[in-house]
């Protein structure tokens, strides 16, 4: 199992899988929104969204998990 992790700290503004979800390698996940930017999260692995640890609106720090693929 692969765990998308925040690449920095912000806020999430958007999450663009569902759980149960297929998702490619390079496929966008999440995206966060810091200092004003938006910043895609891609999944790094094909498979199958299992887990989805944020919800719109949610801080996150960095390196802090996003979503669990399997």
């Amino acid at each position: 199992m692969a765990t998308v992790q925040a690449s920095m700290a912000g806020n999430v503004w958007k999450v663009l899988v569902a759980e149960g979800e297929e998702v490619k390698a390079g496929q966008d996940v999440v995206i966060l929104e810091s200092m004003k930017m938006e910043i895609p999260i891609a999944a790094e692995e094909d498979g199958t969204v299992q887990k989805i640890h944020v919800n719109e609106g949610d801080f996150v720090n960095e390196a802090e998990a996003l979503i669990d693929v399997e």
